[in-house]
């Protein structure tokens, strides 16, 4: 014995993982419970291989005289004769139970049969429990009992009606103190949405409990099993015997045992609510648990027979369809009107002559009108459309869609999921977001939804542990008073039918985005082509070709080349280069093309041209990046005055075949020059030349923009000078068929037979 003055230092218990009773062995539990009796009977001899250790309490045989025996010195020769014949008759035993036995006694019993797996054989389980409620037991006997129950379910206006209806008819056929339908959510938490109790129980109507009530593999049971009594909650298990098969060592499967001994803990459960007896009664959609029909008793044992247990499944698999049909068809209308929706939009946004973004996003309500939200975001063909409220950094939520794995993305809470995202998006707490080609982005919005959830007991208090000696074992909660929570940071969840609608929408809306995109690829293209110069300055002395291809796919971007006689006798060339594709790169390039036409014709200046050039876009063109090299030519001497705003710098050619980069500075690209671009001057000798080009011919996917560079100077690096370039071999020899970008390709050349400082 301790020294009572000494201090007692407290021990730790031994870590808990309070997920312990989701392992629990409950489809094999070793044992029954002993309302009934349960043999297992090897075939076709029909030999007792395990029997319940309540078996004398049925048939007077003791448990060790009944192990080995054949089934009619326990049950009576009347007894095994039916089981006989039963089961050479019929395949199917679940689907005819029960049948009824005669025992010794007399006795009238109901035996509940089906056949399961065990060492390498089947056994045929009998569960025997005596008789009780009319007879006799038959399918049309059934049906009356639950045939008003159907007819008032089908008068049931709504889900509600027809919750309240069910919870009255099987309180009314099973006499419970209390009949509840519970529902799950999508993370199995469940509400009592219906109940129907004794007056003075007070009320479980609209509380939740949570998932860990009902661990995932007693879901799964419930699945298997649609109903499942417990008429004593306070039972003695009666064990099976043997516990394990002599030859394989494996214990009994109880999964679809009717007197199946339930978890400790579950009982431990009901107890701590008060509870007595209980029933349940599964509620399938597409053969997976959506809810329960579960039954309390609290004035003591409660025996439901056989027959209004059988009655009662009916009634659920009954109840189980039409909540199914209901919700379909709520779901049903809800995403025939989102489709009606889209038809409605559709057009609007295959209209040429309206932008994408304006169209999906239009105050008519736009997509708003297809899925209930807040604020919409929609970036489509280089605009961006809000409708709603949608103050919000629209460059971040377009590049958190764009990093998305799938092309439809949903969040009910950002601040918890993505908080990045959530800091860039105040007062939103869910999306769903679309993503389309190009780029482009179809985000709904929706703000946070502050609700009350009163739950049955504090749900964060799943279970409690408890020292046993050495050991610690788990118990479920006591509590059970009413607990609230408010909840914030998510948003009201999308509904399946939206998302499904949203998914179908983004299939709708690439066909629009390919007709829209032929057709701006179309118009584009006929723009540039409109810009370039039909035919380019007959010169003499000098000779000019150019090149320019799309890109792979036919996609039109910004680049151009252009050349023009000048008012003092000279000549300019130059090549330039928009960022982006479209429609938009194209109109972009035409006013830059015609801007820097407009200030060489009036100066001829390189330097002041730039710098002109520069401030229009700055001040008119802000959202757009472009790349200019000009240059303007004496024809006479061969001098050159070339400038560039952040353009590759040309190759000149030598009059022995040479190629090389020229070297001089690069200003910054238009729109964002330094005020002072810098100008080079260099001389082209007669039989030399130079060589404009744009970035798409040097720089791609697959080669590198120094790799580009070199490969293109090898184009015009010539051994016999005497051999002319072939630009279209130059062109292919230098495409990429990956590459996102355009090409041009400009080449001036002086005639070698020309005498330096002459005029032609």
């Amino acid at each position: 014995m301790a020294d009572e003055s000494s201090t007692a230092v407290p021990v730790a218990p031994p870590a808990v993982d309070l997920d312990t009773c989701a392992d629990e062995p409950i489809r094999i539990p070793g044992s029954v419970q002993p309302h009934g009796v349960l043999l297992a009977l090897s075939e076709p001899d029909l030999v007792v291989r395990h029997v319940s250790a309540n078996v004398a309490d049925l048939t007077g045989v003791d448990v060790d005289d009944a192990v080995g025996a054949p089934v009619a010195d326990v049950l009576g020769e009347s007894a095994a004769a039916a089981l006989r014949t039963h089961v050479r008759t019929f395949g199917d035993l679940r689907a005819r139970n029960p049948l009824s036995v005669d025992l010794p006694g007399p006795v009238l019993a109901d035996a509940i049969l089906h056949r399961v797996a065990l060492g390498g054989r089947t056994l045929l389980v009998v569960e025997v429990e005596v008789a009780r409620g009319p007879r006799p037991f038959s399918f049309p006997n059934t049906y009356q009992s639950v045939r008003g129950a159907l007819e008032r379910l089908n008068r049931a206006d709504g889900l509600e009606q027809l919750y309240d209806a069910a919870a009255q008819e099987v309180r009314d056929l099973t006499g419970f103190d209390r009949v509840m339908v519970y529902r799950f959510d999508a993370d199995h938490n469940g509400e009592v949405v219906a109940e129907a109790r004794r007056g003075d129980l007070n009320s479980f109507l609209g509380l939740h409990y949570p998932a860990s009530d009902i661990p995932a593999q007693a879901r799964a049971l419930y699945e298997t099993n649609w109903i499942r009594l417990i008429p004593d909650v306070s039972y003695t298990p009666a064990r099976l015997v043997p516990a394990f098969d002599a030859t394989s060592g494996e214990p009994l499967d109880l999964t679809h045992s009717v007197l199946r001994s339930v978890s400790p803990v579950h009982l431990e459960y009901l107890g701590n609510m008060g509870v007595r007896a209980s029933m349940s009664i599964s509620l399938l959609r597409d053969g997976r648990l959506w809810g329960l029909i579960a039954c309390h008793h609290y004035a003591g044992p409660h025996l439901v027979p056989f027959g209004a247990r059988a009655a009662a499944e009916f009634l659920g698999s009954a109840l189980s369809l039409r909540l199914v049909a209901r919700a379909q068809d709520r779901e049903l209308e809800r995403e025939l009107a989102a489709q009606a929706e889209i038809a409605r939009l559709l057009p609007e946004a295959r209209d040429p002559d309206r932008g994408l973004a304006e169209a999906l996003a239009g105050k008519d309500p736009g997509l708003l009108s297809v899925v209930p939200a807040h604020g919409l975001v929609v970036v489509a063909d280089g605009q961006t459309a809000t409708a709603g409220e949608a103050d919000v950094d629209v460059d971040a939520l377009r590049a958190w869609v764009l990093s998305r794995p799938d092309p439809v993305t949903v969040r009910t809470a950002i601040g918890r999921t993505d908080p990045e995202l959530a800091a860039a998006l105040p007062d939103v707490a869910g999306v769903l977001a679309v993503r389309l080609p190009d780029d482009q982005v179809v985000v709904w919005l929706r703000q946070e939804h502050v609700r009350d959830i009163y739950w049955g007991g504090d749900p964060q208090n799943k279970a409690i542990a408890h020292r046993e000696g050495a050991d610690v074992r788990l118990s479920p909660r006591k509590s059970f008073e009413r607990w609230r929570e408010v909840v914030r940071g998510r948003c009201e969840p999308w509904a399946p039918e939206h998302v499904r609608a949203v998914e179908d929408l983004r299939t709708r809306l690439l066909e629009v985005v390919i007709v829209r995109n032929r057709w701006q690829v179309a118009a584009a293209h006929t723009v540039q082509l409109s810009l370039l110069p039909r035919r380019l300055p007959v010169v003499p002395g000098w000779a000019m070709q150019a090149r320019y291809v799309p890109a792979a796919g036919g996609r039109v971007g910004g680049d151009w080349y252009d050349a023009l006689e000048l008012p003092d006798g000279r000549f300019a060339v130059v090549v330039g280069d928009v960022a982006g594709h479209g429609l938009g790169a194209a109109a972009a390039m035409g006013q830059l093309r015609n801007a820097l036409r407009a200030y060489l014709m009036r100066c001829s200046d390189v330097h002041e041209a730039l710098v002109d050039l520069d401030e229009l876009a700055r001040r008119t063109m802000p959202d757009e990046m472009a790349t200019v090299v000009v240059a303007v030519v004496c024809p006479r001497t061969g001098e050159v005055l070339i400038g560039a705003a952040g353009h590759p710098r040309p190759l000149q050619l030598t009059p022995d075949g040479g190629a090389e980069l020229v070297s001089m500075p690069v200003d910054r690209p238009v729109g964002v020059g330094s005020g002072d671009p810098p100008v080079t001057r260099l001389h082209v000798a007669p039989g030399g030349g130079m060589v404009l080009y744009s970035d798409g011919l040097v720089d791609s996917r697959s080669t590198a923009l120094t790799e580009g560079i070199d490969r293109l100077v090898r184009q015009f690096d010539r051994p016999d000078p005497r051999v002319p370039v072939d630009i279209d071999e130059v062109v292919a020899d230098c495409s990429d068929p990956d590459s996102k970008d355009d090409m041009t390709l400009l080449l001036l050349c002086r005639d070698a037979d020309l005498p330096a400082g002459t005029t032609p």
